[in-house]
């Protein structure tokens, strides 16, 4: 069995206190994950200072050579892990066995993690929008005769990061690269990723103290939320919901994401299925990226049907087929909870699920310790139906009418819209919302990233700001 152990700046760490964790579909113990908690935790994360002085004694060139280095790494060595060291291949086996995610799901999202190391360069100049990172060397620089200086936020930066899909970790990669500690608290079914990132980093050349790697509890994410400058959060709304005040503590919860369909190209509605499906379903429709609400002025009926017949064609597959599409529930009762709530959802009239007249079966799917939820699409009379803008872990969405000179009044919070349409006017209306943060204007899948622009927030601006400076002749 595999020992994971904490990494106390760098520095491996094996505790009486351990998490064992065991594959989704045997119940076999898989690997032993060692936990820090109380004194240890609030000792380490008190000493954050010296661990970015270590970092930022390498230029950023030097750092960017060491993200490529780290990504030939990540994907073609074998790194340290406990006391033996694990292959690419048995990383995404053990991924996938805790996770329940497929194999064929756990490559896809360990390649956006690969693409992130290797193009660590061209996402900051994305983020920065083209300034020279060599700035984070002195602090300053005179760009086109103009003087940019900006000075960090923190020490470290702190990840409580999710089990759900691993692609995630691609937002953290780039924070060493930007000078700053980092400080991981990996989800309990996911230690795999963050650790292996950490060990490529560590192959590379980056200083060790740079990394911490904390398996703890809830009071130790705590800790890690209160302690660093700056971090990030994933989880549902009950978790989030006590630091959206909180502006050291960027929040990535549910995403709401929606297809909104333009009175222009509504009558062309069939030739949009297959980006919609794409943005329903990619990733087994785990990601908060994923549409969960597809908004038109009419056609709802049709196009629900058109999305429930393509959707319905997905099954139940083992973790290790090249064909799964969907991701397993590792605790049956689980998915047997959300099944129920979107049952619960349809017992207020005016809701269909259109995918189970279509498939004629349930969309709970339960095999030994496993359970897997079917794609469904609700179709709702009205866009105040309590399932017209709800998201779960798996391939969901609702199907709305709406008119179009009512919908940005009554979308609400949208991390990723896909607007279909040519319609100038309303692309500007879109342009100028609030609601929306990521805006894909014609048939672009909201899954489908650019890493150089913000995906959720901007982790530099997050960092870092911006101050005014003057330098004497005398002192320069």
């Amino acid at each position: 069995m595999i020992q994971i152990p904490v990494l106390r700046l760098g520095k491996p760490y094996s505790s009486l206190d351990k998490v064992q964790l065991v594959h989704h579909v045997t119940g076999e113990p898989i690997a032993e994950v060692s936990q820090l908690s109380g004194f240890g935790l609030d000792k380490d994360l008190s000493r954050m200072g010296q661990a970015r002085k270590e970092l930022s004694k390498l230029s950023s060139k030097e750092i960017f050579e060491k993200y490529r280095a780290a990504a030939d790494h990540f994907v073609h060595s074998s790194l340290p892990i406990g006391d033996s060291e694990q292959s690419f291949d048995d990383y995404i086996r053990c991924l996938s066995s805790t996770t329940g995610s497929p194999m064929v799901f756990c490559k896809m999202n360990a390649a956006k993690v690969e693409y992130v190391l290797r193009n660590v360069e061209e996402i900051l100049a994305g983020l920065t929008r083209g300034l020279d990172m060599s700035i984070l060397d002195k602090g300053y620089s005179i760009q086109n005769g103009r003087m940019q200086a900006f000075y960090p936020c923190t020490d470290a930066f702190g990840a409580i990061l999710p089990s759900n899909s691993p692609g995630v970790h691609a937002l953290w990669i780039p924070t060493l690269a930007l000078k700053t500690a980092l400080v991981l608290k990996p989800g309990r079914e996911e230690p795999w990723t963050p650790f292996r990132v950490l060990q490529a980093f560590i192959k590379a050349g980056l200083p060790p103290t740079a990394m911490s790697y904390f398996p703890t509890d809830h009071a130790g994410a705590g800790k890690i939320l209160q302690s660093c400058g700056r971090s990030m959060l994933f989880g549902d709304s009950n978790t989030t919901d006590p630091y959206k005040n909180d502006h050291r503590v960027e929040l990535h919860g549910p995403g709401f994401s929606k297809v909104i369909i333009g009175q222009d190209q509504v009558e062309h509605w069939q030739k949009y299925i297959d980006p919609i499906v794409e943005s329903i379903a990619a990733n087994g429709g785990r990601s908060c990226i994923n549409v969960s609400a597809v908004w038109t002025p009419k056609y709802g009926k049709e196009i629900a049907h058109a999305l429930a017949e393509r959707l319905a064609k997905i099954e139940a597959r083992a973790w290790d087929d090249p064909e799964a599409r969907l991701s397993a529930f590792a605790k049956p009762e689980v998915a047997e909870a959300i099944s129920n709530m979107v049952e619960q959802g349809l017992q207020t009239s005016g809701a269909t699920d259109v995918t189970q007249q279509i498939r004629g079966t349930s969309r709970l799917v339960k095999k030994d310790r496993c359970a897997w939820i079917l794609p469904t699409i609700v179709h709702c009379q009205s866009y105040t139906h309590p399932l017209a803008n709800k998201e779960f872990l798996f391939p969901y969405a609702s199907v709305v009418e709406c008119p179009q000179n009512e919908i940005l009044k009554s979308i609400g919070p949208t991390l990723a819209a896909m607007v279909l349409t040519e319609d100038n006017e309303l692309i500007q209306s879109m342009m100028d919302s609030a609601h929306i943060e990521r805006l894909n204007i014609g048939p672009i899948p909201t899954t489908r990233l650019t890493w150089d622009q913000p995906h959720e927030g901007n982790l530099f601006t997050h960092l870092y700001r911006q101050r005014s400076l003057q330098r004497s002749l005398q002192s320069t």
